[in-house]
């Protein structure tokens, strides 16, 4: 009677060791996520604050691909500004789901230190 009990235990065991690793993995990408677009974010305030020093008719070009388009400095101040928004919403979407990961990861591991309690009360 032994061997099924364990046998159990082993494989729910192993079914929440992938889900702690897979959960693991997903919580590192969307660190790598936050990372990126706050750079993207700090990036485009960077060029906002300089932006803001330059005289209202000067020519502004905005890079797209391997050309440039002539832009008005309040358009491409727009630009910048919904690219600081977005990249904000981003990263709270990805910082609630990266909890809900952690949560995820912490719920694993007490099922594990669970199970592991039961078998050796048994």
């Amino acid at each position: 009677m032994a061997a099924p009990v364990d046998l159990e235990l082993k494989k729910a065991f192993s079914e929440l060791q992938v889900k702690m690793i897979d959960t693991q993995q997903k919580v590192k990408l969307a660190d790598l996520q936050i990372d990126q677009l706050t750079r993207v974010q700090k990036h485009a305030k960077i060029t906002q604050t300089h932006m803001t020093s330059l005289p209202d008719n000067i020519r502004l070009y905005e890079g797209v691909g391997r050309m440039f388009i002539l832009q008005s400095k309040e358009d491409i101040n727009n630009q910048l500004t919904d690219k600081q928004r977005t990249a904000d919403e981003k990263i709270k979407e990805l910082e609630q789901k990266k909890v809900y990961l952690e949560r995820s990861v912490k719920e694993a591991e007490d099922n594990i230190r669970e199970m592991l309690l039961s078998r050796r009360s048994q």
